[in-house]
Formats: structure tokens, sequence, C-alpha cells
């Protein structure tokens, strides 16, 4: 018996809105990159995690609002005209997850940036902190 055939595949058209909707609220590492890389500022990167985490090590030019303090005051000076791209440790932390929920709640448009700073660092994208490079890869 297959495990992989025992629950029978969606239908192309089950498969395409799943995936659309799934990118409509991931991006990843290599695209944020690409587009800060070539100058594109239709987006905002807000670092959802410690101040500490936050100081030692962050993507350039993220805004720094962990997810805990996200609120309508707090959100004010983001700019509700550009997609908001959240992100925190790594795949194995659910604070960028956190951090979209409310940003969405808020009525914000938001992506979540699968794998972090951690597969940030991994792919050899420069980071801006008092450690840099040096900071720990978990929280």
């Amino acid at each position: 018996m297959s495990l992989v055939l025992q629950t029978p595949a969606a239908t192309a058209d089950q498969a395409a809105r799943h995936f659309l909707d799934k990118l409509s609220v991931e991006t990843d590492v290599s695209d944020v990159w690409n587009d800060l890389h070539h100058g594109v500022t239709g987006f905002q990167v807000v670092d959802v995690r410690s101040e500490k985490a936050y100081q030692e090590c962050h993507v350039p030019g993220a805004i720094h609002l962990p997810h805990p303090a996200i609120s309508s005051e707090t959100t004010a000076a983001l700019d509700r005209d550009k997609l908001i791209v959240v992100y925190c440790w790594s795949p194995a932390c659910n604070g960028a997850t956190k951090g979209a929920a409310k940003l969405a709640a808020l009525g914000f448009r938001v992506k979540e940036m699968l794998g972090g700073i951690e597969y940030w660092r991994r792919e050899g994208h420069p980071v801006e902190g008092g450690l840099g490079t040096t900071a720990p890869l978990i929280g």
C-alpha cells in the first residue's frame, strides 16, 4: 500500500488555488533579498523578534516591532499602502505567524518570510546589528 497514494490528490484546479493562496501569504528569503537588492519599495520588512535579537542582528532596513507588542498604537507609523513582510528566527519559530496574524487583524496586507533570519544568513545576505553574523541563529 502506498502512503503517498492512499489519500487522493487534489484536482489541478484545487491544487492551483491552494498554492496561489499559499503564495499570497508567504514569501521567501531569496525573493525578499532580490527585491531589496533591486530597490523595490512596495513593501516594508518587519522583524518581530525581541529587542535584544533585533539589536544583535537583523535584515538591513527592517523595522523592529515585537509580535507581543503589535497593536493599533504600535503600528500607527507603518505605511498602510505597502505590503508588510514579517520574519522571526527560523522555520521552527512561529513568531512571524503570530505577528502576521495580528497585523492582518489590524487591516494590513502581510506576508511571512519563510526561513526567518536563520535562512537569511544561511544564504549569505547582509545583516545589520551589533553582533552581525556572529549573533546566535536561534533565540
